[in-house]
């Protein structure tokens, strides 16, 4: 068993994705893929799992070049640094600093960032809001034109890198909403930018993420004026060393709020860490789309929990919408076989490549050998519902901040301003 986790280590292959491989009776030897097109990135190829960007060893250290590179626009008097962090992050980063697994600490965070002389410090959670509503828009679209289903999410970088190499025919089945980190870097660059009256070359934008994929997707988008939409992705891990070795006293610091241009985001937004949460806003959305009213169904139990795969038949408007919700790349070759005997068995389906979703994301602290990974997993997912319950609002669309930029600078969702600048080609 050694040799062969040897041999599957020796292509920059995960076990996950090996054993997809030889299913699919794919010869590795004679195996091409490549997760990343940027031959600029070869350093991280090394380390980490070719298609879907998982570490390929346990214990995979910290990228020093990235941290050094933060470190380096920090230091730098010319750049605006601007932080956006992950919702996953908020209730994991604590296991860094003593903290109870599943602690909220984003108000230190906030704070630590503010202290490395932050410019702004902005909530992911609100980019998930317009991912939302642009995805629920779409899958409306393709479930009135009959097109492309079932749609997959495409918010997870690792699994759309998965999807493009081991199932290409079903590419144009993927969302073409960009994830929550694109969608922020675009608009930090363009609507940001122009009140402000900021040139974006002037600008260093930083998300905070759970995972390593992110560093990969970040290039995968870019912008006309300045390159990259995002400049660096930078793990929780990662952030907990700059943390520690700027001698920050993370746990006695006090809580500070985001930086507010974006307003605050909605609860759907919050639960895009956990596996089945992109799913449960884009229902939330969808339904009141489709039926045209204000429903007052929030919460879908059918779509949570740690299950491999979830599957439910929904209600939304008039239609029941057929859905699967599948944690973890070892569990997508059920669902796929199941749609070549049944092409429409599902309308619409996420997948999260790791376990839990985001909360379990490989650049996260990872769960020590004495305890239960399931209970670490259910305590951080605990934190986002919380997090979500408490929210006043709790559907994206309802967000008035969010409202307003459309209003004011993309016209409408869906339009071809918010295509251009919020989805993506494969």
């Amino acid at each position: 068993m050694e040799n062969k986790k040897k041999q599957l280590f020796s292509y920059n292959l995960c076990e996950s994705c090996a054993h997809i491989l030889q299913e699919k009776k794919i010869d590795i030897k004679k195996c091409n893929l490549v997760y990343s097109d940027d031959k600029n990135y070869a350093p991280l190829r090394e380390n980490i799992c070719e298609i879907c960007g998982a570490p390929l060893f346990p214990g995979f250290d910290e990228d020093s070049n990235d941290i050094n590179m933060l470190v380096s626009a920090i230091n730098n008097p010319t750049l605006k640094v601007i932080f956006f962090i992950a919702p996953s992050v908020r209730v994991a980063l604590g296991d860094e600093f003593g903290f109870c697994t599943g602690t909220n600490v984003i108000g230190k965070l906030i704070s630590a960032l503010k202290d490395l002389d932050a410019y702004k410090v902005f909530d992911m959670n609100s980019a998930a809001d317009f991912t939302i509503v642009e995805e629920a828009n779409e899958f409306k679209t393709r479930l009135e034109e009959n097109k492309n289903l079932p749609m997959f999410t495409s918010c997870c970088p690792g699994w759309v890198g998965f999807a493009k190499k081991m199932y290409p025919e079903y590419v144009k089945n993927l969302s073409t909403c960009k994830s929550p980190q694109q969608m922020f870097g675009s608009l930090l660059n363009t609507y940001f930018a122009d009140v402000h009256n900021i040139k974006s070359t002037d600008m260093f934008i930083v998300s905070i993420v759970p995972c390593f994929a992110k560093k990969v997707e970040r290039l995968s988008c870019k912008n006309s004026a300045k390159g990259y939409d995002v400049d660096l992705a930078i793990t929780t891990t990662e952030i907990a060393k700059v943390i520690k070795t700027a001698n920050i006293d993370f746990a006695n610091l006090k809580e500070s709020k985001f930086d507010d241009f974006f307003g605050s985001a909605t609860g759907a937004g919050a639960i895009f860490g956990n596996t089945g949460g992109v799913m449960e806003a884009v229902l939330r959305t969808s339904n009141d789309l489709l039926s045209n009213k204000n429903a007052r169904s929030l919460v879908y139990n059918a779509v949570r929990g740690l299950d491999g795969i979830k599957r439910a038949t929904i209600k939304l408007g008039d239609k029941n919408v057929n859905i699967a919700v599948v944690m973890g790349l070892k569990n997508v070759n059920i669902v796929m076989n199941e749609l070549k005997k049944d092409p429409h068995k599902y309308d619409l389906i996420e997948v999260m490549a790791c376990e839990g979703g985001c909360i379990g994301g490989p650049g996260q602290p990872q769960v020590k050998a004495n305890l239960n990974k399931n209970e670490i997993l259910s305590a951080r997912a605990n934190g986002l519902y919380d997090i979500e319950v408490k929210c006043t609002k709790r559907k994206a669309h309802q967000n008035p901040a969010l409202q307003k930029i459309y209003s004011d600078f993309f016209g409408s969702i869906g339009s071809k301003k918010a295509e251009a600048l919020l989805h993506r080609k494969f």
